[in-house]
């Protein structure tokens, strides 16, 4: 896998992984079904949020040192 396919690949995790937290929020705060779910849509609502932090932390993490690598690279040349 060339690195900017990986880059590609990460870039899309990180939103993936915030559309979901984002998604999460919205259930949990403005959504009246949610409410209606009880337990069941705390859990829903919840189970975004953790699926959208294991996409995106992570991959911020793996990305910002690609990125420093590859700088330190180009400064080196």
């Amino acid at each position: 896998m060339t690195e900017k396919r990986l880059v590609l690949l990460l870039k899309t995790s990180i939103c993936i992984g915030i559309s979901l937290i984002l998604l999460g929020i919205y259930l949990h705060s403005f959504s009246g079904y949610m409410e209606s779910l009880g337990v069941t849509g705390i859990i829903i609502s919840a189970m975004c949020i953790a699926f959208g932090l294991v996409f995106s932390l992570p991959t911020k993490m793996y990305l910002t040192f690609l990125l420093v690598k590859r700088e330190s690279e180009a400064k080196n040349q």
